[in-house]
């Protein structure tokens, strides 16, 4: 009897063990499980954000193009007068000289009010008028009276004229009383922007795609399938999300699954409400999943498997250790990859100083004073596209970083910008109104830069130009069509301009 109930107590033992392992291990699996689900998603969503960025930044840096562009003196006074012949000339060379610096340019051009084209990128376009129907014409100029002093981005289109996808957007220029003078407009081609999100591979998810849709007409902006390209969803869960975001006006971003020809997906999008545009990343959802599955696999051999389960229990802890270490190393490479892609478009590649986006931006920060004036010195390379043909592209890039090098020696302490292909300006501050140091500094600079250099095809010197503009009160961006007009009217020697007077 003793023997017998001995036995009976060690059977309801394991048969309690058996039951709490059993139980943990469910309780375990579905934590883990939910936890492991959700850092994927997060994952994805983060990946996704990043994307949604750099399209903004990409729409964003182009309507700043045409924001810089709508100041410009020769645009303003076409505008005031638009048959004054030497006005025409001046605004239709300075289009063409300002669509030299913008990349991925379709066309750039200044209309009057009534879309009569009067500046173009293209001269043969000049004379025509691109909207003759009274109710589309009313249209554009309802949406460019409401969008005020900021841009009308009419969003990503087929473009009309090329056949290829832009970025299309206009922007009114007004009078000294607030009334529309005409307008200007930019379109901006996406194949750039296409090529950088096609680059960005996502560790883990070798088989996901991404896709944008416009939620006003629910079609296609980008898609994997170019045939799918302007064309109207054709799926339940896309055509609700385009109807759920449709006319939202606050950012968002969440994930939804569907099927298509029997395989189960996970679909992340982000919200763009300023466009209103919904960027998405697809994935299978085993392939998302996958780590998931795998430990659902193991913590049921480990309920099944009472004997090895403190084995098994040590080894699923040992994985997931490794598990959240991999998952802690692709959110700091992403960090990574982010701060990369915010450096990039701030900084020139080649020569590691400031672009033109950055000294846009930066002259908001500068804070002249008559005691302490800004001075902004541009140095241009003469005929720099004859000393990439004559002695190579690595000639050119040597001249460039060349360049950046002297300009450093010379200004110290001082910020230089790469403002055009061949084109500097340096931003100095002077502690006195004197400036006499700084044009010492200036010459100094325009000696060196003239001087023969030994360049990897040998001994060579090379023609620059150079302008200088000081400025005591606010500054803004006319400053570098100041200097730019000056570089080619003091041709070889520097001209100076206080543009306070």
């Amino acid at each position: 009897m003793k023997e017998h109930k001995r036995i009976s107590t060690l059977n309801l033992i394991l048969i309690i063990q058996l039951v709490i392992m059993i139980i943990l291990s469910t309780v375990i699996t579905k934590t883990i499980s939910k936890t492991t689900k959700q850092n994927s998603i997060e994952h994805m969503q983060t990946i996704t954000d990043e994307r949604a960025k750099i399209i903004l930044n990409y729409v964003h840096n182009a309507e700043n193009t045409l924001t810089y562009y709508s100041k410009a003196e020769q645009v303003v006074n076409l505008l005031s007068d638009p048959s004054n012949q030497e006005y025409i000339k001046k605004a239709q060379a300075f289009t063409e000289d300002y669509s030299n610096s913008v990349e991925n340019i379709e066309g750039l051009w200044i209309g009057e009010w009534n879309t009569h084209c009067i500046a173009h990128t293209n001269p043969g376009t000049v004379g025509i008028t691109t909207r003759k129907d009274p109710t589309s014409l009313k249209q554009l100029q309802d949406a460019m009276l409401e969008a005020g002093d900021k841009v009308y981005n009419t969003g990503i289109i087929i473009s009309p004229a090329s056949g290829a996808q832009i970025v299309s957007m206009y922007k009114a220029v007004y009078d000294e009383n607030g009334e529309p003078m005409g307008f200007v407009g930019l379109g901006i081609y996406t194949n750039r922007l296409v090529e950088n999100l096609d680059s960005l591979s996502i560790k883990g998810f070798e088989h996901s795609t991404y896709s944008m849709i416009n939620v006003s007409n629910s079609k296609y902006i980008f898609n994997n399938n170019l045939e799918l390209i302007d064309s109207v969803v054709d799926h339940k869960s896309l055509e609700k999300i385009c109807k759920q975001y449709k006319g939202a006006v606050n950012s968002d971003n969440g994930y939804f699954y569907y099927e298509n020809k029997g395989t189960n997906y996970i679909s992340i999008y982000n919200y763009i409400p300023e466009y209103g545009w919904i960027l998405m990343i697809d994935d299978t959802k085993k392939e998302v999943f996958t780590l998931t599955n795998v430990m659902r696999l193991y913590m049921l051999i480990f309920a099944i498997v009472i004997i090895g389960l403190m084995i098994v229990f040590y080894f699923f802890n040992k994985r997931q250790e490794q598990t959240n270490k991999k998952l802690a190393a692709s959110i700091v490479k992403n960090n990574k990859t982010k701060d990369s892609l915010y450096t990039a478009m701030f900084r020139d590649v080649l020569t590691d100083v400031n672009n033109r986006v950055s000294f846009s931006m930066d002259i908001d920060e500068m804070k002249p004073s008559k005691d302490k004036p800004y001075y902004f010195v541009m140095y241009n390379i003469a005929d720099f596209s004859i000393v990439n043909s004559q002695y190579g592209n690595d000639t050119g890039d040597w001249l460039l970083v060349r360049t950046v090098d002297i300009l450093k020696q010379v200004f110290k302490g001082s910020k230089i910008y790469r403002t055009g292909s061949d084109e500097f300006i340096v931003a100095i501050q002077a502690d006195t109104p004197d400036n006499k140091m700084i044009m010492n500094n200036v010459n100094d600079a325009f000696q060196r830069l003239s001087a023969k250099h030994n360049t990897p095809v040998g001994k060579l010197s090379f023609k620059f130009r150079a302008s200088v503009v000081k400025k005591s009160n606010n500054i803004n961006s006319s400053v570098i069509t100041v200097l730019k007009d000056m570089v080619n009217k003091f041709n070889g020697s520097i001209g100076l301009t206080d543009m306070n007077t």
